[in-house]
């Protein structure tokens, strides 16, 4: 069996395969030519293939949902900036955003450069509407574009910590404050009941931009000050606004993706992700990830000469910059393995070193040999999703989720469906180990222990020249752990933490209608696996072929 469960395959056949590609050997296997053609040796291209069969290594969601088709759009997402002040540019960024969502990416905004609601304007004489209010309207695009016409958008947006619509952005998603007039509900309430109804911003994750002089500022007070406590606040009660960091040397480096972990600076807007991810769960040895790591930036490097993109400034961008994404996934299951805590061992230590320098060098070296740009970023790591389920290991740097759970998805009748899960990886422990599930260390529980996770997140961080996507789970707002009395807590974790790292975005369970993932008692979920029920709202749409930011 190709895939370790019936969960990874149904993945595969719902969102993956197509003509050409329909087993995932084949998909390997197209995908690589379709990439690498001649840009790379045969036996090259075979080790590739053959690493990607056995799951050592995956490429972005785009990749797999593209492999052997004729149009080669690999790129999850785009890079965007509201550039200047202008009328034009106002108008140029909602074009922007439309050519890019339309053609399966997401988007990721900063709209800093808009002057605040109430501002003058010479001109007409009258009034700005902000750089909410923009934020808004590409929130509305996003909504009526189907990309693909079975998959909806992917984006996110940011704003300078310092802006004068600063308040009205960290309130954005204050839902449970907005009633409906007439119902005596509020848009929250009628959220929960319908997922597809319509809220402010529900298209776009959102973030707060923190820049040197916010740091230089902490560091002399020891005080973080009014936006970031609100910004804390809002984060552990409604999960958003988010926290991006760029300080010093990543100064204006505030252009992310939809899910944060590629960075490129205002001054170069229209960038774009360019994602893989080294599975190490899968890789024998320290000498094996070297080799897989080198031919995966070796892929991403073919990636940026023969992916085709939205509109010319992207062209131009990508010839600029030519990030890569070299990421990580399944990093708790190799813990697991070994028996480790959720924490950087002295051994995990010495793999993302090779990890790092495998990456640097090879995206020297290979550049050289193509006789391109060297690429400014090379190390980012995605959520991995779905390409998580088709290895059947953990996602990214984060720990397990939950030994078992719920997964939802919209099918291919546009209806919501589930299954029930038992996290692969976790499985694997149980079986080999005899380990107790109710005794593997998840999310769920590490939500009691918060700097446990920020540490291991700062510490995989310095490894890492781009960012990392990563999300703290906590219990809900006004639970024992996540409360008014533990806010001021939480403020100054954060602001310790916020040098250390390059973002960070906190769920606290049930802010927000649609979760795609309800942990479950192991005993519950192990004996219904493989059955798909049908589920009628409260969804987070995660169906449809193709992925986002790794996914």
């Amino acid at each position: 069996m190709t895939f370790r469960n019936f969960f990874a395959e149904t993945v595969f056949n719902q969102k993956y395969s197509h003509d050409g590609a329909e087993t995932w050997p084949k998909l390997c296997r197209a995908l690589v030519d379709a990439v690498c053609g001649e840009l790379m040796p045969a036996d090259d291209k075979d080790q590739l293939v053959q690493y990607m069969v056995d799951f050592k290594w995956l490429a972005g969601g785009r990749y797999l949902a593209n492999a052997n088709k004729q149009w080669k759009a690999y790129n999850n997402c785009f890079l965007l900036a509201a550039t200047e002040d202008t009328r034009e540019d106002w108008g140029n960024l909602s074009r922007w955003s439309e050519l890019c969502l339309t053609m399966g990416g997401g988007i990721g905004i900063d709209a800093s450069a808009y002057r605040p609601k109430g501002s003058p304007l010479k001109r007409s004489g009258g009034v700005a509407s902000g750089a909410v209010s923009k934020l808004l309207m590409i929130n509305e695009i996003g909504r009526q574009v189907r990309q693909g016409g079975d998959r909806r958008s992917a984006m996110y947006g940011s704003l300078n910590w310092e802006h004068g619509d600063i308040d009205d952005f960290l309130n954005a998603k204050n839902w449970h404050n907005m009633p409906i007039a007439g119902t005596g509900k509020t848009i929250a309430d009628v959220k929960a009941e319908d997922f597809n109804f319509p809220a402010p911003l529900d298209m776009m994750n959102i973030s707060v931009n923190y820049d040197t002089k916010w740091i230089q500022e902490y560091y002399r007070t020891g005080e973080p000050g009014r936006v970031f406590r609100k910004n804390v606040e809002q984060a552990l009660t409604t999960s958003e606004p988010g926290f991006s960091f760029n300080f010093f040397e990543h100064e204006g480096e505030t252009l992310r993706n939809a899910c944060t972990e590629v960075t490129s600076h205002i001054d170069t807007p229209h960038d774009v992700c360019n994602l893989a991810s080294v599975n190490f769960s899968r890789i024998e040895n320290v000498q094996e990830l070297e080799d897989v790591t080198r031919l995966v930036t070796k892929f991403l490097l073919c990636g940026t000469i023969v992916s085709a993109l939205p509109y010319q400034e992207v062209y131009d961008c990508r010839e600029k910059n030519r990030r890569l994404g070299v990421g990580i996934m399944g990093m708790h299951e190799w813990l697991l393995a070994r028996g480790s805590k959720y924490e950087v061992t002295e051994e995990l230590h010495e793999w993302l070193n090779v990890y790092e320098s495998a990456s640097d060098s090879e995206a020297t070296a290979f550049s050289e040999t193509l006789g391109v740009s060297r690429p400014k970023g090379v190390r980012a790591i995605a959520p991995t999703g779905s390409i998580g389920i088709l290895a059947g290991t953990t996602t990214g740097i984060e720990p397990l989720f939950a030994v078992a759970y719920k997964r939802r998805w919209l099918g291919p009748d546009n209806q919501w469906q589930y299954q029930y899960v038992v996290d692969s990886a976790a499985q694997e422990v149980i079986d080999r180990y005899g380990v107790d599930p109710d005794k593997i260390e998840s999310a769920l529980d590490l939500a009691a222990e918060p700097e446990r996770r920020l540490k291991f997140q700062a510490d995989v961080q310095s490894y890492v020249d781009q960012s990392i996507s990563s999300t703290v789970n906590l219990p809900s707002w006004g639970s024992d752990l996540n409360n008014e009395d533990t806010l001021d807590d939480y403020v100054h974790l954060v602001a310790r933490y916020a040098d250390k790292i390059r973002g960070l975005t906190f769920y606290a369970d049930g802010s927000r209608g649609g979760q795609p993932l309800t942990a479950v008692p192991h005993s519950e979920a192990s004996n219904q696996q493989g059955i798909t029920f049908v589920e009628t709202h409260d969804v987070c749409e995660i169906g449809g072929k193709g992925g986002v930011c790794g996914a």
